[in-house]
């Protein structure tokens, strides 16, 4: 999705969650200036490689995730993997590595940084809640991407592919970058919050999630597994 449409998204989302666009390029600015030094292009050349023209399943962390793991693991092997957040543990858990993770730091920090030294290539997202954990572990990342949700032109270092919450900006990536075909697995909108979304305030993960709903609808074609 490129800027100019996502930005109609963005200044909804903002204004019915009560987010600071202020909070959020200064995150951005935190991460730009932590990734001066990375060799991004080489990164995400390896990413691009990843995804482009491939069949792609994306993980979200909903509670049908463990389930669907099971069910699709021959599936999942063929694929190249990407996992939203805290969708990463549990993957781990079932001993698959994701090609690609994609947080905003919300999941379990050993987990991620595990994935990451095993080959992983992790998509740091800035956004103006998560100051802190950029500040603390976005130097930590070895193969690392950052985001943002505002607008990538003001910065050196950030992409924004479109997307708000760690799953759907997962789908979102891999649409942007030409998947041939998106399977989504631990995608869940009835309101149930999964174990490994780590969420602590169960109300606001509910209206991020009806928001992700809302943003998947603007991809077609994409194959919900259940």
């Amino acid at each position: 999705m490129d800027y100019e449409r996502w930005k109609v998204f963005y200044r909804s989302i903002i204004d019915d969650l009560g987010y600071s666009e202020d909070k959020d390029m200064e995150s951005a600015k935190i991460l730009d200036d932590i990734l001066k030094n990375k060799d991004i292009d080489s990164v995400f050349e390896r990413l691009r490689s990843l995804v482009n023209g491939k069949e792609v399943v994306v993980f979200g962390a909903g509670p049908s995730l463990l389930k669907g793991i099971d069910r699709y693991r021959d599936l999942i092997e063929r694929l190249t993997k990407i996992s939203a957040d805290g969708a990463t543990s549990a993957l781990l858990e079932k001993e698959i590595l994701p090609d690609v993770v994609v947080t905003d730091l919300d999941g379990k920090i050993e987990d991620l940084l595990k994935a990451n030294e095993k080959g992983s290539i992790v998509i740091v997202h800035a956004h103006g809640d998560n100051i802190d954990k950029i500040r603390e572990f976005g130097n930590k990342f070895g193969n690392i991407i950052g985001t943002t949700q505002t607008d990538p032109s003001k910065f050196e270092k950030l992409f924004n592919f479109g997307g708000f919450t760690d799953g759907d900006r997962s789908v979102f990536l891999a649409h942007s970058l030409n998947a041939s075909k998106i399977y989504l697995i631990g995608f869940d909108f009835d309101g149930k919050v999964g174990r490994f979304s780590f969420s602590k305030d169960v109300v606001m993960k509910r209206k991020k999630l009806e928001w992700c709903k809302i943003l998947l609808e603007e991809i077609d074609g994409l194959i919900f597994l259940k």
